[in-house]
């Protein structure tokens, strides 16, 4: 076991974060729904955006900058185009309750758009995109943050490190699930480098006043670097459109950050689309058909030894299957954090290290 964490069966975090979130009044429902996403998402690898989150998200939830009973509800748009107004409840739910609105709509329309303003942090996007593969349905999801990403030549930040996930049902082991930020890492991955006391690659991102850097804690104050240049850049504008501009909510430098405005509402737009691919083909055909595409990708030659092409969801599905047998690896200044709120606030789910 590394020193930096420890490692702990999914069942019993889930568990744990579930009661957690319900001791911020959050019913239950949803907090076993939020507590199941944060899990999966550590299970999938995206250890980012997973179970470290859950103190800061249960401190807002208790100071009110996460409405733990929002009032979600649909204020724009008719047919298969609705905009949802989140309450400032905490993103994970909201996003639920969004896709799921996509879904409804997906199935009378054949596809759907959702967009929301006025949310928060909604975690990893594979979650909502995951719900609409699981249905049958291809679902795409996305969300616009604070800016954090320059411009080449840019003296300031000028976009979000804009996720956008997509997942389509194969009816295999497994979806075809593509989840990316736009910037060159999720800014996550700053913040679990500095719990794990890491230094980062340098072209990761840059200090403040943006020279590229290894420190991981001069980059949380400075700037991340976009994922292919431009390319990556025009498409973090196009989630900035969808999901602030044409929501009715707030452009992204009007937003909040969940760790320097701990006390406020993010105040964070998400855009959600559901395609029922049913009304074009029948499972049967698409299971056969995406067999074949995957059959194609794995065929392909490799010039490195042992080299293997994997399809996107391939790799978190082997990790899910590799953690649920050892046990999820929660940094050390995390497993703490969770021990002292044990402490704090009675919980009775227990915590132990996965021997």
């Amino acid at each position: 076991m590394a020193e930096h964490q420890v490692m702990v069966a999914p069942e019993y975090l889930e568990e744990f974060i579930k009661e957690l979130f319900m001791k911020a009044d959050m019913n239950e429902e949803d907090a076993a729904f939020h507590a199941k996403a944060l899990v999966n998402t550590d299970l999938w690898g995206v250890s980012s955006h997973g179970c470290m989150r859950a103190p800061a998200y249960f401190e807002r939830m208790r100071n009110g900058a996460i409405h733990v009973d929002p009032d979600v509800k649909t204020v724009s748009g008719s047919g298969a185009l609705e905009v949802m107004d989140g309450d400032a409840g905490a993103g994970i739910v909201v996003g639920k309750r969004a896709m799921e609105r996509a879904m409804e709509l997906a199935e009378k329309y054949h596809i759907a758009a959702v967009g929301v303003r006025n949310s928060n942090h909604f975690g990893a996007g594979a979650i909502y995109a995951r719900m609409a593969a699981e249905k049958g349905m291809i679902g795409i999801a996305m969300t616009n943050v604070l800016p954090l990403v320059t411009a080449p030549g840019a003296s300031r930040p000028v976009t979000g490190n804009n996720p956008i996930a997509i997942a389509v049902p194969t009816y295999g082991e497994f979806p075809f699930c593509l989840d990316m930020a736009l910037s060159k890492v999720a800014g996550g991955k700053l913040t679990l480098a500095i719990k794990r006391g890491e230094k980062i690659p340098l072209d990761w991102a840059t200090d403040p006043e943006g020279k590229p850097t290894d420190d991981p804690n001069l980059a949380f104050k400075g700037f991340l670097l976009p994922m292919g240049g431009y390319k990556g850049l025009g498409l973090a504008y196009v989630v900035d459109i969808l999901s602030g501009v044409i929501t009715g909510g707030v452009l992204s430098h009007q937003m909040k950050s969940m760790y320097a405005n701990p006390d406020e509402p993010s105040l964070t737009g998400h855009f959600f689309i559901a395609i029922d691919i049913n009304a074009i083909i029948s499972k049967e055909d698409m299971a056969e058909r995406m067999k074949e595409f995957y059959d194609r990708l794995k065929e392909t030659p490799m010039w490195e030894e042992n080299g293997e092409m994997l399809m996107p969801g391939e790799l978190e599905y082997r990790k899910e299957k590799e953690r649920r047998q050892t046990g999820i690896p929660v940094p050390i200044k995390t497993y703490e954090e969770l021990i002292e709120l044990k402490e704090k606030y009675g919980i009775k789910a227990e915590l132990p290290e996965k021997k």
